[in-house]
């Protein structure tokens, strides 16, 4: 029997959120699907990681990412898992914005995740199984000042997952939304956003992906939609 497949967008550096999620459904038994915008360092990490391939791919290009989904379906097969972590993020006062990042936000936290779904759901519905993970955060819970550019979108990405969830989950489809309340332990963003933090600060994409690769595999009977994560000296 042929190794299922899962789909993973927003594959970034190595040990980032998305590369730790790649490489946690590899070693977990998947042929594994990686898209995202730099090929260079996709085709690194399929170096490294069994049954992992490269599809470069901008997710804010509809078109593209359509393309790119039919490309991973005629070569691997239909996706058993999907995994949205692609992120599009502007922040600042909310009079210096461009309205052109807002629609880009949208394009590719929420448009994208529509488009992920409507290519793969109806192989889903018809094996009877599959599963849609979305990494969120708790931008999608409220409207913070200099945020509104990113929140809006991950608001309307949480209530589309939601929705998802409530007409595929009983046709066998398990969807779950990360709610992710933390910055991230990544090359990228621990010195930008929480510069000189202690390591118990952050979240961890090695646990983050653990996280998801658990909720991927939940009976049916105990199936997850709204999953929070954040380290414990988190204030919330």
């Amino acid at each position: 029997m042929s190794k299922p497949v899962c789909l993973v967008t927003g594959v970034g550096m190595e040990h980032g959120t998305g590369a730790e999620i790649a490489r946690r459904f590899s070693a977990g038994g998947y042929r594994v699907a990686m898209l995202a915008r730099d090929g260079d360092n996709l085709r690194a990490l399929a170096a490294k990681y069994d049954d992992a391939v490269a599809y470069p791919c901008d997710v804010g290009d509809l078109a593209t990412l359509d393309a790119t989904i039919a490309q991973v379906t005629a070569d691997m097969g239909a996706p058993a898992v999907v995994i949205h972590n692609a992120v599009s993020a502007t922040r600042g006062p909310l009079l210096d914005q461009d309205p052109a990042d807002l629609e880009r936000n949208f394009r590719v936290n929420t448009t994208a995740l529509l488009h992920l779904a409507q290519a793969t759901l109806p192989a889903m519905v018809a094996a009877g199984r599959g599963c849609l993970l979305v990494t969120g955060n708790t931008s999608a819970t409220r409207g913070k000042a200099h945020w509104g550019f990113f929140a809006s979108t991950k608001a309307a990405q949480r209530i589309l997952a939601e929705a998802i969830a409530r007409e595929f989950g009983p046709q066998g489809v398990h969807v779950a939304y990360f709610m992710i309340d933390a910055s991230i332990d990544t090359p990228r963003t621990r010195p930008a956003m929480a510069a000189g933090k202690p390591d118990d600060f952050f979240a961890k994409p090695a646990a983050i992906a653990e996280e998801m690769f658990h909720v991927a595999h939940q009976d049916r009977s105990t199936w997850s939609f709204l999953v929070e994560l954040r380290p414990f000296g988190e204030t919330w």
